[in-house]
């Protein structure tokens, strides 16, 4: 007996040595790991004036017949669609077509109306010849111009960099007055693009025409969250 309670006092001091030599401190360890951080939003934004213009131009035909009414519109359509390829107008594409009959005040049939629809995209100086030469084609319906930048990928870019320095500029405000410093950035998340807008304030005059078209300057935004750590 004298022998047993000898051995287990023997392990019972090998485990409390271990425990005191080799065994890892759990709470130590995570409090190790652990990092304070910081996380801020920035915006940027860059203006551009526009270099595009995308307009739709129509034309409305009214007959006796949709058979007359159709074709008297298919005439007007090709007469407008060469004004507008020789008035530099590109990415031309259909946008509708129809048919419908049209009444009187009793709900009589007196006749039919043919229309339809065509977008065009010039560069914003061509705008107004594009305007002008689709109206004298016949073109009864025109609306825009929606104006653009062509290289609206690049703007959004140049936007997101601007972002993510003014987020840099919020957090060492937020660190210097807590009296911490920035370590890495850890995290950064993006937004989304903000449509861009117009800036009337700088507008640009057109060539003379007809119809000035003004593009002005457009506004295009980013928005980022971004986490620093903090030593």
């Amino acid at each position: 007996m004298k022998r047993l309670l000898f051995l287990t006092a023997a392990g019972l001091t090998v485990v409390a040595l271990a425990g005191a030599v080799g065994l890892p401190d759990l709470a130590g360890a995570q409090d190790a790991t652990t990092t304070d951080s910081i996380t801020v939003n920035g915006v940027g934004t860059v203006d551009a004036v526009p270099n595009e213009a995308k307009m739709s131009f129509g034309a409305e035909t009214r007959r006796d017949t949709a058979q007359a009414a159709v074709a008297a519109n298919g005439d007007a359509m090709r007469r407008i669609l060469n004004a507008l390829r020789q008035a530099g107008g590109r990415e031309l594409a259909t946008q509708w077509v129809s048919v419908y009959p049209y009444t009187d005040d009793t709900g009589q049939v007196n006749g039919y109306v043919a229309s339809n629809s065509v977008s065009a995209v010039s560069d914003v100086a061509d705008a107004p010849a594009l305007i002008d030469a689709a109206t004298e084609a016949g073109a009864n319906q025109i609306n825009g111009p929606g104006l653009s930048s062509s290289n609206a990928e690049a703007l959004y870019r140049q936007a997101l960099a601007k972002a993510v320095a003014d987020a840099r500029l919020n957090a060492e405000a937020l660190a210097k007055a807590s009296g911490r410093s920035l370590g890495a950035i850890t995290t950064i998340v993006e937004a989304g693009a903000i449509s861009p807008e117009p800036l009337y304030r700088e507008a640009i005059k057109a060539a003379d025409s007809a119809t000035p078209v003004v593009p002005g300057q457009q506004e295009t935004s980013a928005t980022v969250s971004v986490t620093f750590s903090l030593r």
